[in-house]
């Protein structure tokens, strides 16, 4: 069974309620989480602030996990955080380890 990484990129504002999601989740080992700005064409999601700025704060979540988890967790992500502004992809894991 091959690894998938699930990008989560989220509004700040459902950040905290996002971590708490996934931490209660059996099925997600773990996650990474980082501050990034999002660039883009979506001017009317946009405050003004951030329309002057020419970016919009966001958090990405990082899951690696069994293709079937990831896709367990996108399907509970539609219906729990449906109206979110949630943008997400799915790509496959070619290769991971740690150096020890």
């Amino acid at each position: 069974m091959s690894d998938s990484l699930l990008h989560l990129i989220v509004p700040t504002s459902i950040e905290d309620a996002l971590v708490e999601w996934l931490l209660e989740r059996d099925d997600v080992p773990g996650f990474s989480s980082l501050p990034i700005s999002g660039h883009g064409s979506s001017e009317h999601s946009m405050s003004l602030a951030e329309q002057v700025a020419g970016r919009t704060r966001r958090v990405l979540f990082l899951l690696q996990l069994p293709q079937p988890v990831a896709e367990r967790v996108l399907a509970a992500l539609q219906s729990d955080f449906a109206g979110t502004g949630l943008h997400w992809w799915l790509t496959p894991v070619l290769a991971a380890g740690r150096l020890d």
